[in-house]
């Protein structure tokens, strides 16, 4: 598009031009892309890379990571039995294992004694231990999805100010071409002053802008270098092109899925079953537990002895230990039956806000594409037309030069807003709404430490 409008600028401008430079030539139009704006290149940054090379090396992701085989050694541990005691005693001399001769009374004993929980306490106990593995496993799974979404949403960020810094530049050296030309006018008297005053101040806008584009650029090249694990100020290749990536998901379905696959509601409900077997460990605490034990004794002069023993626990203390210990798990349940409807609740009101974010970025870039851009690229073809013939200013054609500039640009934000929007969707919902953009891209950068 641009290349067209440069050829034709340069087309219907280039006569007046060659008079005034005494037959200079005029300067051949850029080869590079104006349409993509960017210079075409071999290799390229992938959105797919970015994610995968982010999760590998997120010391994050990786702390979830250990957090949850930390927990599954618990399992085991609260299903197992209570140690075992030996007891070792004397009695008739105070030296060790020693007893008094002649006295029937002195002995010497070994006794192993084993706590036997109640039947189905150490099952609850497992269960419990189960549940919170089972909630660290969905906080691993939200670490990893918040890890690749933060890494998502900066490759958007990038893919953007990559792009609009590239169509900027090649934007202004059009302008400059167009400058020359006005000045050109102006000296052999068919322009004015005003128009070669404006093009120099709109030059200077697009210098101001080029340096903070450049300066987001190299701000979302050192986030992704953060979440990669990379040096910020490491270099990175040019962004892989991004599309919108139609989607028919409906906002009732992505409800649907957020209820089944979110991780928050998943850990949220583990910890609701959890609370729930604390409720019927509580319960069984009531009943006693066991110790049974066997005993060896040694006496002087008479025949050894051996025993056994059998005690169990009175809970007495029931009003103050067992009763309020069911009332404390019942309240835990209550809490974490109310932290998961809060969750779900306000997770409906974070999918509608990005459902209605990508709807409306989605509509505004198929806009663009379909009628904004086009108009504004035959705005400014006709104004160049009817200023070579006089019947119009060139502060018209700076003016729907600028706008066409603003139109491009404002076109790749709302490619990537779109595709952020579908990202924080899909990092609840956990399914790709999306068909992957990266498996036909070719001769492709890996990102490497």
């Amino acid at each position: 598009m641009h290349r067209k409008l440069l050829v034709l600028v340069i087309g219907l401008l280039l006569p007046l031009a060659m008079f005034c430079q005494d037959g200079a030539t005029a300067p051949a139009p850029a080869q590079s892309d104006h349409q993509t704006g960017r210079v075409p290149t071999s290799s390229f940054l992938t959105l797919n890379e970015v994610v995968r090379t982010a999760l590998t090396r997120s010391h994050e992701v990786q702390s979830a990571a250990h957090d949850v085989a930390a927990l599954r050694h618990t399992v085991p541990q609260a299903e197992a039995l209570p140690d075992p005691t030996v007891t070792v005693g004397w009695m008739g001399n105070t030296a060790p294992f020693s007893v008094m001769d002649g006295d029937p009374s002195s002995y010497r004993s070994v006794t192993a004694m084993q706590s036997i929980p109640y039947p189905g306490k150490r099952k609850l106990q497992g269960e419990i231990a189960g549940k919170d593995v089972a909630a660290a496993e969905a906080s691993y799974e939200a670490v990893r999805r918040k890890v690749a979404t933060e890494a998502e949403t900066a490759f958007f960020d990038y893919f953007y100010y990559d792009h609009a810094l590239q169509i900027t530049l090649k934007d202004k050296d059009l302008l400059e071409k167009l400058s020359k030309i006005s000045e050109a006018r102006y000296r052999v008297g068919k322009g004015l002053q005003q128009d070669v005053l404006k093009s120099q101040m709109e030059i200077s806008l697009l210098l101001q802008k080029i340096i903070v584009l450049r300066q987001k650029r190299a701000t979302s090249q050192a986030r992704l270098n953060t979440l990669m694990l990379r040096p910020p100020d490491a270099e990175l290749p040019p962004a892989a092109d991004v599309t919108l990536a139609n989607t028919s998901t409906n906002l009732d379905n992505i409800y649907r899925l957020a209820n089944v696959n979110d991780p928050g509601l998943q850990r949220d409900q583990q910890l609701i079953e959890r609370s729930q077997a604390a409720v019927a460990l509580a319960r069984r605490q009531y009943l006693p537990d066991f110790s049974v034990g066997v005993m060896y004794q040694q006496r002087p002069m008479m025949p050894d002895m051996k025993g056994a023993t059998f005690s169990i626990n009175i809970p007495i203390f029931y009003r103050n230990k067992q009763r309020q210990a069911v009332e404390q798990a019942k309240e835990e349940v209550l809490a974490a039956q109310q932290g998961r409807e809060d969750r779900a609740n306000e997770l409906k009101f974070q999918l509608k806000q990005a459902y209605l974010s990508a709807k409306a970025a989605k509509d505004l870039a198929d806009l663009y594409t379909r009628a904004i851009i086009p108009q504004a690229s035959l705005a400014l073809e006709s104004s160049m037309s009817a200023y070579e013939v006089g019947n119009t200013d060139f502060l018209t054609v700076l003016s729907n030069f600028s706008t066409l500039l603003n139109y491009e640009s404002d076109y790749y934000r709302q490619v990537a807003d779109y595709r952020t929007a579908l990202a924080q969707i899909e990092s609840v919902v956990g399914v790709n709404l999306t068909p992957s953009q990266d498996a036909s891209q070719s001769n492709v950068k890996v990102v490497t430490q």
